[in-house]
């Protein structure tokens, strides 16, 4: 059997394995404590793996700002002032050949315990990505970690120019840090002169509140004076050189994959530049971008070298809208004709750490209503399928955590406990308790991802919509449901989902185009099989009368026909 379609388990280590039980909003390290690597523990991982789970995604365990005191460690304490909340942002970085100590349980061991995570993820059957933040460090960045020839960020620029090629940062001059946001005052003031630019591309010293004020923006050779946005490439910049330097720091401890955010922030150049180099010393490993233009998918994968990216503002936002605001199912045929051609290349999602959750409040208030939006994402191409922890339990983000607020989303600036994540760990027995409702959701999640690994026809499959000649068929509702094909080998899966809050019985038409594209022959399985329900039953498989299924409300269905028991239609069932 060939390698298995990606399924990527998201998870921030300091929310995963926070087993405080009443954490106060606003708490500190001290009152609400902080998840640890060693809690993610060989059974731990195995909880993972029984999702379909073949990647995890560490978020967040790369040493950035939080107010929490480790100065007998030898670790600056970072200013509150220019910290979000008080673990701060996993995006804020302060150290880039570092672990945050918040995940350590032996402070001055925390590169060891996450050496050791590595290798009890690996011996679970699955692989390690972590956070490459390329755009931005914390406004304190400094690192005690970095190996003795590696110069620091900042130390050699010239911070009289706005601009200058070797330059880490963008300098101000004559300009003050002066955001609309407490900087404090007397001894515990932040003070920043020349102020330096902020890490959403805001160059002015006063960024406002909604600004990634507590980050500043890294220079790529990219001039930004006057907006010119000239380029100065060669010689190689100096960041591009460091830059590369951590990401094989980190390859080379044994990390098999990098998610790289917000990469159309940094120029396509040093992505061609840097990516062919750490995919030439670590063959296998992978890079995932962030990124939310549509129009940039094409470079950054054939130039720029990512093996997937987010499909954020193409599949998901149709999905969402699907669910929330009355959009058409039909949207979906546009989404992969969007990406025709690299669909392979798109990880897709229905939860992280940017997004509201789905049974949020602020989503669809339900997690059972999820179906058939998992199994379009999952099945509908061959790319990732990216899970953030606790959605297999219908988390609703219910919390005002602290900085945050209530807003659908998990936090990731508060020191907190994730309510159905630390009851189902239950401090690492992995035992519930569930209630019956999230149980079955979880089942549902373990079912529909378990396909993505045993399924060829998912892995690596064909895919054919079946859509447009379904339009005019009242006995389909082309605004609530969707039908595809996927094909290989022996085995095609014909899949339909319903997003109404009725049960439906469908026909799906199957043009003649379809058997001649996928060559397959026409005829009835006499034991078709639903692979989400386990049924068995005939199916009429062919191009002159529709293939009929019952579809529950919020539902799917997935028939496994195997071409190998096909027989050919009598006269009389034609």
């Amino acid at each position: 059997m060939s390698s298995p379609k990606p399924v990527i388990y998201q998870l921030l280590p300091r929310l995963f394995t926070n087993y405080c039980d009443a954490p106060a909003v606003g708490g500190s390290i001290e009152r609400n404590g902080s998840g640890k690597l060693n809690d993610i523990t060989a059974k731990v991982l195995g909880s993972i793996r029984e999702l379909g789970t073949t990647h995890v995604w560490y978020t967040g365990v790369i040493e950035h700002s939080h107010d929490a005191d480790y100065t007998q460690f030898g670790i600056p304490r970072n200013n509150p002032h220019v910290v979000k909340g008080h673990a701060g942002s996993p995006y804020a970085i302060t150290d880039y050949y570092d672990i945050d100590p918040d995940l350590a349980v032996v402070v001055p061991d925390r590169l060891k315990e996450f050496d050791e995570l590595v290798k009890r993820t690996h011996a679970a059957g699955m692989k390690v990505i972590i956070d490459f933040v390329p755009n931005h460090v914390a406004r304190e960045y400094h690192s005690d970690a970095r190996p003795a020839d590696v110069e620091d960020f900042g130390a050699s620029d010239n911070k009289d120019k706005f601009f200058a090629p070797d330059n880490n940062f963008y300098y101000l001059t004559g300009q003050k840090f002066s955001p609309s946001a407490d900087l404090g005052s007397g001894d515990d003031a932040y003070v920043e002169f020349p102020a330096k630019a902020s890490g959403n591309d805001c160059f002015t010293a006063s960024p406002g509140v909604n600004d990634w004020y507590d980050t500043v923006k890294l220079n790529y050779g990219v001039d930004h004076s006057y907006g010119s946005c000239a380029q100065h490439f060669d010689p190689v910049p100096d960041t591009w050189h460091k830059m590369l330097h951590i990401l094989r720091y980190w390859a080379a401890r044994g990390v098999d994959g990098f998610r790289c955010d917000m990469v159309h922030m940094v120029p396509l150049e040093f992505w061609h530049w840097a990516l062919p180099k750490i995919k030439h010393e670590f063959p296998g490993i992978i890079f995932i971008a962030e990124i939310y233009d549509v129009a940039l998918y094409r470079p950054f994968i054939e130039y720029g070298g990512f093996d997937y990216l987010y499909d954020k503002v193409n599949l998901y936002d149709t999905l969402r809208a699907i669910e929330t605001a009355g959009q058409s199912a039909a949207a979906l045929t546009h989404c992969w004709q969007t990406v025709d051609g690299i669909g392979g290349n798109m990880l897709n999602f229905l939860e992280n750490h940017d997004e509201q959750r789905f049974a949020s409040s602020f989503y669809a208030g339900d997690a059972a209503r999820v179906v058939p939006s998992l199994v379009v994402s999952t099945m509908m191409s061959t790319g990732p399928m990216m899970i953030y922890f606790g959605q297999e339990l219908g988390e609703p983000a219910a919390d005002a955590e602290g900085y945050s607020g209530l807003d659908g989303r998990t936090t990731i600036f508060d020191y907190w406990s994730v309510p159905t994540v630390r009851r189902f760990l239950n401090h690492g027995k992995c035992n519930g308790p569930l209630t019956d409702s999230e149980k079955s959701l979880r089942d549902i999640y373990c079912r529909v991802l378990g396909l993505a690994n045993k399924e060829e026809a998912v892995s690596h499959g064909s895919f054919f919509d079946l859509m447009y000649v379904n339009y005019e068929n009242s006995e389909l509702n082309p605004h609530r449901h969707y039908a595809f094909l996927r094909h290989d080998g022996d085995t095609t899966l014909v899949v339909v989902v319903n997003f109404a809050d009725t049960p439906a019985e469908v026909a799906v038409n199957i043009p003649r185009h379809a058997f001649s594209v996928l060559n397959l022959p026409e005829g009835v399985d006499p034991k078709a099989k639903e692979l989400l329900t386990d049924t068995v039953e005939a199916k009429t498989f062919c191009s002159t009368e529709p293939f009929r299924t019952a579809v529950p409300a919020h539902g799917a269905v997935v028939w496994k026909i195997s071409t190998k028991r096909i027989k050919p239609l009598r006269k009389t069932e034609k």
